[in-house]
């Protein structure tokens, strides 16, 4: 692809260029609108499915339990009643119906700018950035390297300026060039300086999301009542699969729930390696260990704002590498939609490929992923936009292409493209063109034309000789123009220079202490 990517700026790079510096025509984007899904969602299983999953996950939580390793958790669940054995924590379905009753079905999250509050339920669906790889790729570099700060610090910028990013997930790629002890100090000041959307603390350890909380605090001129009132941010767990809780992450959930906080559970349960090879199973096994951490949080605080994840995919089983995307990743996500209905609380899948380039295959494997999103009846999407190699590697390529997708995803969910009134009907502009005219000029088309369908930002719909008469330049390097146009020109959100200065000394402060603890 660097071949191509050289031939290609040689040959007709320098238009593509001029073309991606006249501004921001070339990257007109949608609106802030996060997107209520209007569709009903898709329903694979009949009733006596849902009560056939459903009762396998209380069974595998009542016969077979979840290991819980944090030794607070399990004095918690003794408490509770459970049955504890060693690790091995068992509970009664009834007692865990009552505590999911106690989950709300929805809740919302408030970052700093109050502009950006998100509803988290009802029906909407919002999405997020790439979280998490420890490698990156762009078009320039036409290889994998370990992440830095500035990369992150760049996707970070691209989480702020799309419009159909709502939420500032996990580090977009993780700045190894940064200590491990004080990276999440770094990134989070990084985070709630270049953007003012709701923010996300790792659970690894309590240093981690101590320091996270207290950073969205002082973010948004809170007192710790303030901050405690209404949940200002959020975490994500993953159950170990299978079967599993770890110490850190539960220690960071429990924080979370004590304080008010969001809390998201997302068991990694592929098919055929950590779960049954059978998506049935898969997502039973998958629901019994998310539903494990919702009735610890709910004990713990009743009303925890809590979200039921879902990371169900399959692997290859030629080589035991994850595969995602595929027809059995979106049956698991409408599967898990469903029985998360079933249980009164909102929904987590991703956005997601196995495809180490943004190439065709992570296009539609992404695809496949996002509208498997969108027919799950799914609430927040995490890696919604620039995820590749299976979590592996971030692309600032690959997020602007995705960000096509959701603004598509956007605009499908628009009620206007459904109305039915007078208008809509058009039968005066139909009866006035007849049979032998066209719509294109009379007054029904003049007076809409502009914003009557979707234009995309980063698709090109010239024909074959218009498209290699401006230069022939492909996706990916239309994608690269744009980032690099984005970056350059980006502008951070305004913070208080006061708050802006209580943030800078309380990380030196940390950093000082030594920050989080690390193992090595």
């Amino acid at each position: 692809m660097t071949e191509l990517a050289t031939r290609r700026r040689s040959r007709g790079g320098g238009r593509a260029g001029a073309a991606a510096r006249r501004g921001s025509a070339v990257i007109e984007q949608m609106p802030w609108n996060p997107p209520v899904n209007i569709d009903r969602p898709v329903e694979p299983l009949t009733e006596e499915g849902v009560t056939a999953i459903h009762d396998g996950a209380m069974r595998i939580l009542e016969e077979i339990g979840i290991e819980f390793l944090n030794p607070e958790a399990l004095e918690i669940m003794r408490e509770a009643g459970c049955t504890i054995d060693g690790e091995n924590v068992r509970m009664g379905r009834d007692f865990v119906m009552e505590m999911l009753g106690k989950a709300p079905s929805s809740f919302t999250l408030t970052p700093r700018n109050l502009a950006r509050k998100l509803t988290i339920g009802e029906g909407h669906i919002l999405f997020g950035n790439v979280s998490s790889p420890p490698n990156y790729w762009d078009l320039e570099l036409g290889r994998k390297v370990p992440g830095t700060r500035v990369q992150c610090q760049n996707l970070l910028k691209l989480t702020q300026y799309f419009n159909c990013i709502h939420f500032a997930g996990g580090y977009p790629v993780e700045p190894v060039d940064v200590h491990a002890s004080v990276r999440h100090l770094d990134v989070l000041f990084d985070k709630l300086t270049l953007t003012d959307k709701v923010m996300h603390a790792y659970s690894l350890g309590k240093e981690r999301v101590e320091d996270v909380m207290e950073m969205v605090r002082i973010a948004g001129g809170l007192s710790h009542e303030e901050f405690e009132a209404t949940p200002r941010m959020y975490t994500n767990i993953n159950s170990t699969s299978p079967l599993k809780h770890d110490i850190p992450m539960l220690d960071g959930w429990m924080r979370c729930a004590r304080r008010g906080q969001g809390c998201v559970v997302t068991p990694f349960t592929l098919a055929g390696a950590m779960a049954p090879v059978t998506m049935a199973g898969a997502v039973a096994q998958s629901l019994a260990e998310g539903l494990s951490a919702i009735v610890l949080a709910q004990y713990i605080r009743p009303g925890t704002p809590c979200v039921i994840g879902t990371f169900t995919s399959n692997v290859d089983m030629k080589s035991g590498a994850p595969a995602f995307g595929t027809p059995e990743y979106m049956r698991a996500t409408q599967m898990t939609g469903q029985l998360a209905r079933f249980y009164g609380l909102p929904v987590r899948s991703s956005g997601v490929c196995a495809a180490n380039v943004p190439d065709g295959q992570a296009m539609w494997e992404t695809s496949n992923s996002l509208w498997a999103a969108v027919q799950s009846g799914t609430n927040m999407v995490y890696h919604a936009a620039g995820w590749l190699e299976g979590g592996l590697i971030a692309s600032p390529e690959k997020f602007i292409m995705d960000c096509e997708i959701l603004q598509h995803i956007q605009r499908y969910m628009d009620p206007a493209l459904t109305a039915t009134g007078t208008d809509e009907i058009a039968l005066d502009a139909i009866r006035s063109v007849g049979k032998d005219g066209h719509f294109f000029g009379i007054e029904h088309t003049q007076q809409r034309y502009t914003t009557a369908f979707y234009q995309p930002f980063l698709s090109d719909w010239k024909n074959y000789e218009g498209w290699e008469a401006a230069g022939g330049v492909w996706t990916q390097e239309r994608a690269h123009l744009m980032f690099k146009e984005i970056i350059g020109g980006f502008e951070a959100p305004y913070m208080d220079p006061a708050i802006r200065e209580e943030l800078s000394a309380f990380v030196a402060k940390r950093k000082e202490e030594g920050g989080a603890p690390t193992d090595f």
